[in-house]
């Protein structure tokens, strides 16, 4: 999974893109300018490969959204959280909708799938967690999880939990450094929990975490067979795309350069490696790795496409898009208090 340079395709992205080890595109704020120029884009990257490459994004809401004017501004999941501590069923009626509304803009320009829900407990200590978790209680996690995720499939899209096994009990950033939680296997099950939930109710996507876990292995969980194949697919049983988390992110550093990462990760159990904002990283993993798709890594991707969904013009008339939002409205303000008595 690679990155593209701005608002429209260089010939150097072409080149990368028709590569056959590229199978996917995720894209950030610079490749954003308005929704028509998102849609161009989005078809412009699926015109050069049959069958098309999947495009992605991390668009959560909160902090966590690439774009922004003429989309919807979504909040981050505590709110939503927040919400649930107030009246529970409120909570689960405005992830669902607010999980429909961030995956029907998305689908509305072509975009396949969001890196959403995070599904990381709010432990108060990690900053790069922090807003981004629902809950600090794994079945709070889990029921507002899965109202996102059948939300977003209601509009088309795959949903993706992360950072498997989990990232919200660690103070570093795995962008900046490798964060190392000292727990064992049977003290990480409130982070596991959320996890075992979407699995059952078949979600398509996992994304690992550059998190070290040294009392169960000795390397990061992305690198990890011990956590890819024997926990997450064989304890877990899940069958759906396992993400390693981006390959150039400082988390992944300790296992060397980018082709003894990329190797790390497939080995562990990994279907796709995104390689972010280091055009030569790209390169050099392109030109380096020597290594085949099997086909069950391709057809688990499969799952990953879009539905076909109504455009940006027809969304908008929707009876759902205008409920959805009122909900919006709603989870943007300050949650209201319960009051006992």
């Amino acid at each position: 999974m690679v990155d593209v340079a701005g608002t429209e395709l260089t010939a150097e992205d072409r080149e990368v893109l028709r590569h056959p080890l590229v199978g996917s595109v995720i894209l950030f704020t610079r490749n954003y300018r308005d929704p028509e120029q998102l849609e161009a884009l989005v078809a412009d990257i699926k015109s050069l490969r049959s069958p098309p490459l999947l495009v992605s994004v991390d668009h959560e809401g909160g902090r966590v959204q690439r774009f922004r004017s003429g989309f919807s501004v979504l909040p981050a999941a505590r709110r939503i959280g927040q919400e649930y501590d107030t009246d529970p069923r409120q909570g689960v009626l405005a992830a669902q909708q607010l999980g429909w509304l961030l995956a029907a803009e998305l689908r509305a320009v072509g975009v396949d799938f969001s890196f959403a829900p995070c599904v990381d407990l709010d432990y108060g200590v990690s900053e790069i967690i922090g807003d981004r978790a629902f809950h600090s209680r794994a079945a709070i996690v889990a029921e507002l999880a899965l109202a996102t995720m059948q939300g977003m499939r209601r509009a088309g899209m795959a949903a993706t939990a992360k950072h498997f096994p989990g990232h919200g009990a660690v103070v570093a950033d795995s962008h900046l450094a490798l964060p190392v939680d000292r727990r064992d296997l049977p003290d990480l099950e409130a982070d596991i929990a959320p996890y075992r939930r979407l699995i059952a109710n078949d979600i398509a996507g996992v994304m690992m975490a550059h998190v070290l876990y040294p009392l169960v292995d000795s390397v990061p969980a992305s690198f990890s067979r011990r956590w890819v194949t024997e926990v997450l697919r064989g304890e877990l049983d899940f069958r759906g795309v396992v993400f390693a988390d981006d390959l150039t992110m400082e988390g992944a550093s300790v296992i060397g350069d980018i082709v003894a990462r990329a190797e790390a990760a497939l080995a562990a159990g990994c279907d796709v490696l995104p390689v972010c904002n280091r055009r030569e990283s790209v390169v050099q993993l392109l030109d380096g790795l020597r290594h085949k798709p099997g086909p069950a890594g391709q057809m688990r991707l499969v799952r990953m496409r879009g539905k076909e969904m109504p455009g940006r013009a027809a969304l908008v008339c929707t009876d759902e898009y205008r409920d959805s939002q009122q909900w919006l409205a709603r989870c943007s303000g300050v949650p209201e208090l319960k009051l006992q008595g």
